[in-house]
């Protein structure tokens, strides 16, 4: 099967060979554990069911989790064994199954999450850098209960320069757009742990309040002002950060509340924030310790 699962539309066969993406057709893991550290309605009080997929379909220089994005970290599960993984967290309880930066697997997924499906009581949850096709999401239609994507970049220049991602704004708004569609409204349970909906991600980074504010603008433009937002403080120059001198440093606390006041002042009515000094390794799992 060639694969064309996302915006780079490898045409590549990856059970011969591997994609932009690095991953060949067989389900690559570093991490599986109840995590602590997401916003407040996916964590709640026991944790989200988090699966760390190693690779990635961008090339983010500043990747926090470049060991297994970029370095190939991780280990190959087989549909039987990732399938036991998802119902181990249930176990332990989990209040979500939350598949991290699991875009290029998402054909050997689906049969997987069908399979979860009828045996989980917990919602499953897409937590995706948005860089995907419309298309390719729209196979996941009621199968994925909540997303979770990030929006990184307005600006097309610094999608290409930090990420190598050609027309990211373009391919990441018309795929939050399909996932809002698919959600719909946002649907809590009683103790406040999220159901179905979408919540949207963006780290701000260094010099680059302008594009932030952009998207905020769009995000209100084509969602609404009760679009649940991240803004996330969380940058810190790491892996290959130090190549490019606008990225190498940390975010300037009149940074983070420059975009924070335009958040108030568009009118969003739902949001999430962080302290600067979550920019640190200490939030980042440890992908080689136990817990797979």
């Amino acid at each position: 099967m060639l694969c064309n699962v996302c915006p780079f539309e490898c045409n590549v066969d990856r059970s011969v060979k591997p994609g932009r993406c690095r991953a060949t057709d067989k389900i690559k893991v570093a991490q599986a554990q109840l995590h602590f550290w997401e916003e407040p309605p996916i964590s709640g009080t026991r944790g989200s069911g988090t699966i760390f997929f190693t690779h990635c379909n961008l090339h983010c220089k500043f990747c926090q989790n470049y060991d297994i994005s970029q370095l190939g970290f991780g280990h190959k599960l087989s549909p039987e064994q990732l399938l036991t993984v998802m119902l181990n967290l249930q176990k332990q309880g989990a209040h979500n199954i939350n598949l991290v930066t699991p875009t290029h697997y998402t054909l050997q997924l689906l049969p997987i999450l069908q399979a979860a499906k009828k045996q989980l009581q917990i919602p499953i949850l897409w937590n995706s850098n948005a860089y995907e096709k419309v298309s390719t999401l729209r196979q996941l239609a009621g199968i994925v209960d909540i997303y979770l994507p990030d929006l990184k970049y307005y600006s097309d220049d610094l999608a290409q320069q930090f990420s190598s991602a050609p027309n990211y704004f373009h391919y990441a708004t018309q795929a939050i757009l399909e996932m809002k569609r698919q959600v719909g409204k946002d649907i809590y349970n009683d103790a406040g742990i999220l159901q179905k909906g979408l919540i949207i991600r963006h780290l701000i980074l260094p010099g680059q309040t302008a594009d932030s504010q952009k998207i905020l603008n769009w995000i209100k433009e084509n969602l609404g002002t009760d679009t649940h937002l991240s803004l996330m403080a969380q940058y810190y120059p790491i892996y290959r950060a130090n190549e490019l001198t606008e990225l190498n440093r940390r975010l300037h606390p009149d940074e983070y509340e420059e975009v924070k006041e335009c958040f108030l002042d568009l009118g969003f009515e739902q949001g999430f924030v962080q302290e600067l000094s979550s920019a640190t390794r200490n939030y980042t799992p440890d992908f080689k310790g136990e817990g797979l």
